[in-house]
């Protein structure tokens, strides 16, 4: 009990001292930053310059002259992100003496090329309706479509082309459902079907069955 006692009157005792060796380490390693952004050619302040803290959602812009202060933490890496600008990068340092550190960020203009663009004359109404009648129109997907869909093309396309997947499943569902369907049982027979035998008297008497000379 004695030794339990002990212990929490020291830890009672050196807790305040180590929370507060954290304290101090930790606003140690805080610094203010501020500085201002300028354009690297003419030292023109940049409004609206995005200066953010890498890796972390913190950050701020700068004011109408380029001014911008921020906490940050030493070892951090800010980032400076401008349209039109070429982004820049500052280290902070990890050894520096105080808790304040300024600088001056120039910007440098990113150029951009772009493939040339040849401007034309809009044509005359004359030369528009000469090349809208002459025009070879490519068929369309609802021609395309219309044209797969005829019953001579597709015809040919069942004829040519193998079944997919989905076909060879229903089709082996329709034998085995109809091998159910007649189990244990004869299939029915065409020859005791009395209409196919009145079609075959129907066309007996039109004289379908005659040879054609």
């Amino acid at each position: 009990m004695k030794k339990f006692l002990l212990l929490i009157f020291l830890t009672g005792l050196f807790a305040p001292m180590a929370v507060k060796a954290q304290f101090e380490s930790f606003k140690d390693s805080v610094v203010q930053l501020y500085g201002v952004v300028m354009t690297a050619d003419s030292l023109r302040g940049l409004p609206a310059v995005t200066v953010k803290v890498r890796n972390q959602n913190r950050g701020t812009y700068t004011n109408e002259q380029g001014v911008f202060s921020i906490v940050v933490m030493k070892g951090d890496i800010i980032d400076f992100t401008y349209v039109g600008f070429k982004p820049k990068e500052v280290l902070i340092p990890a050894n520096i003496e105080g808790n304040s550190f300024s600088v001056i960020q120039l910007m440098v203009v990113d150029t951009v090329y772009l493939p040339a663009t040849i401007i034309k004359a809009r044509p005359r109404r004359e030369q528009f309706e000469r090349e809208f009648v002459n025009a070879d129109v490519p068929a369309d997907k609802i021609e395309i479509a219309r044209q797969n869909t005829k019953t001579a093309q597709s015809r040919i396309l069942m004829q040519s082309l193998p079944r997919d997947g989905s076909e060879n499943s229903r089709y082996v569902q329709r034998q085995a459902s109809q091998q159910q369907f007649y189990s244990g049982q004869y299939r029915p027979q065409n020859i005791f079907n009395p209409v196919a035998w009145n079609e075959f008297i129907q066309a007996w008497k039109r004289g379908d069955f005659k040879s054609k000379k």
